[in-house]
């Protein structure tokens, strides 16, 4: 990949990949354009975050029994969603790739589409196992990537991970329209069940993927102490082995 750089641990990594033949794994390491991370509000970030905060609006309009609320609703959904998309072309096209950016775009996506499912539970559209499988997932994956910032590199999404985004997108669409449009109920359950398979196979690729660089990390660098600190102690520092 010609004109990216790697910072840190992952420039490390990605050599060491290189020595031994193989290809650096991209999908778990970020890529960084020179100045990329100097500007830390940019527009794909400022879409990012502006999706956010149309959460809220999305669940009234979804809640609320008035007319028409159901069309409002889904007009705000697939206006957020198309920022989704909008953001991260913006952020490859123009070097504005951020480490606040990359964290920010799977919250965003969480938090959106969480909200919508569980509207939907409320008004009874679909059970509330499937939310709770899907939002489960969302928090699992949500806490690899924290653990993987901590050991200096990002997790990106996988094609899986984007093709189930797509899918909570038209499910969404589908299940709020069902009532104005009785067609759509049966492609919006189908839908759902194939959210549902994504949501768990995408997560166990992210585990999979992640347990491999954390494997190679451990083969590649020398053990690093860890920094415990307790509320009635001062901090100590202890030799952990790196796994």
């Amino acid at each position: 990949m010609q004109g990216v750089r790697y910072s840190g641990r992952a420039a490390q990594e990605h050599s060491h990949f290189r020595q031994r033949g193989g290809r650096s794994a991209v999908s778990f390491l970020i890529p960084i354009r020179p100045g990329a991370g100097s500007r830390r509000m940019n527009l794909p970030t400022t879409l990012t975050i502006l999706r956010i905060f149309i959460v809220p609006l999305l669940v009234v309009l979804l809640l609320t029994k008035e007319e028409n609320m159901d069309l409002w609703a889904v007009g705000l959904f697939l206006s957020a969603a198309v920022t989704d998309a909008l953001d991260g072309y913006l952020a490859r096209k123009h070097g504005q790739i951020t480490t606040l950016g990359v964290l920010l775009d799977p919250i965003a996506d969480k938090l959106l589409t969480s909200a919508a499912f569980i509207s939907l539970v409320e008004l009874g559209r679909i059970p509330a196992w499937m939310v709770a499988i899907i939002i489960g997932r969302e928090f699992a994956v949500s806490g690899l990537r924290a653990v993987a910032s901590s050991k200096g590199f990002a997790i990106a999404a996988s094609d899986l991970g984007k093709a189930k985004m797509v899918f909570q997108v038209c499910a969404i669409t589908a299940l709020v329209l069902d009532r104005r449009f009785p067609v759509l109920g049966a492609p919006g359950d189908f839908l759902m069940w194939v959210v549902v398979i994504f949501a768990l196979v995408s997560a166990l690729q992210y585990f999979w993927g992640f347990w491999r660089r954390v494997d190679l990390r451990s083969r590649t660098q020398p053990d690093q102490p860890m920094v415990v600190l307790r509320l009635d102690e001062k901090e100590e520092e202890k030799d952990v082995p790196a796994r």
